[in-house]
């Protein structure tokens, strides 16, 4: 029997195709989109998702059934003696806590452990990249599980958002608030650091917004991530770009940051469907993680 098997789910941004090349389960998130279930990259594309954001249909994100994560357990346990299962950020979901509930029963305690590390999108899928990496070491399901969550504060995302309009339709901002943000086309920034999606800056342009996020990303480099790397040393961290539905515009930030981070590794996705749902389409991210 197989030792670890490696689960996450889909707002890592690894999909099912490239979960299976990975050799790793990824469970799919559910959407109610007018009253109907979808399931991230199962019976909701990237594309079908936004023209129906798009198109006004009432999209609500919700959590993944116990029944179908405890049977995702049980397929893998056939074949591994233990399941690492990394769930989205516990701050963003209730997903998280439940699985951690579930682990407890009697069935899969001390087989199925739950990491939770408060990453998602590219920063989520890093942390599956390491679970595979420490697996492949020979390290238990226990210890993988502490690594990364002692490893869990050691990443920041920063979110430059086009519009207002889906942050006031979630009701995480006031229609005059909104309104005012609009007129004065404002490109706020966000930051989502350990359980907190947060406002971080407020920019006048994209070009404003994308300088700030990559003088945040500097910045957390320095002071909490070793530094900057000399020339010809290998950088301590890994950079990553998240995009919802711009391919264009990802692009040309990854352009931009490699300019500017001469020699780091980039790596770039959409972002996931549970945070395009509340920001919409058009908004860049920019990620950083410290190396294990």
């Amino acid at each position: 029997m197989k030792k670890v098997a490696i689960m996450t789910d889909s707002n890592s941004g690894i999909t099912q195709k490239q979960g299976e090349e990975m050799g790793i389960t990824v469970l799919p998130m559910p959407f109610m989109i007018n009253e109907e279930t979808f399931f991230e990259d199962i019976s909701l594309t990237q594309e079908g998702f936004y023209e129906k954001l798009e198109t006004g249909a009432e999209i609500s994100t919700s959590q993944p059934s116990p029944d179908s994560v405890m049977d995702l357990w049980r397929g893998l346990l056939k074949e591994y003696e233990e399941v690492v299962h990394i769930p989205m950020s516990s701050g963003l979901s209730g997903s998280c806590q439940t699985a951690l509930m579930l682990s407890e029963e009697e069935e899969f305690a001390g087989k199925v452990y739950v990491v939770n590390n408060q990453r998602i999108s590219v920063t989520q899928r890093q942390s599956v990249l390491d679970a595979i990496r420490l697996s492949e070491e020979g390290k238990t399901g226990k210890e993988i599980k502490e690594i990364l969550e002692g490893d869990k504060f050691n990443s920041s995302i920063y979110i430059m958002l086009d519009t207002l309009y889906y942050l006031k339709k979630g009701g995480r901002i006031t229609p005059a608030a909104a309104a005012l943000g609009t007129l004065l086309k404002l490109k706020p920034v966000l930051q989502i650091q350990g359980e907190k999606l947060d406002a971080f800056a407020k920019a006048r342009t994209k070009n404003q917004g994308k300088s700030i996020m990559m003088t945040a990303i500097e910045n957390d480099i320095k002071s909490r991530f070793g530094g900057l790397a000399e020339e010809g040393q290998e950088p301590g961290v890994r950079l990553q770009i998240a995009y919802t539905k711009d391919l264009e515009a990802a692009r040309l930030l990854k352009e931009e940051l490699a300019e500017k981070f001469p020699g780091y590794e980039i790596h770039m996705d959409p972002l996931s469907l549970s945070i395009a749902c509340h920001i919409g389409p058009g908004a860049l991210a920019i990620a950083v993680t410290k190396k294990l």
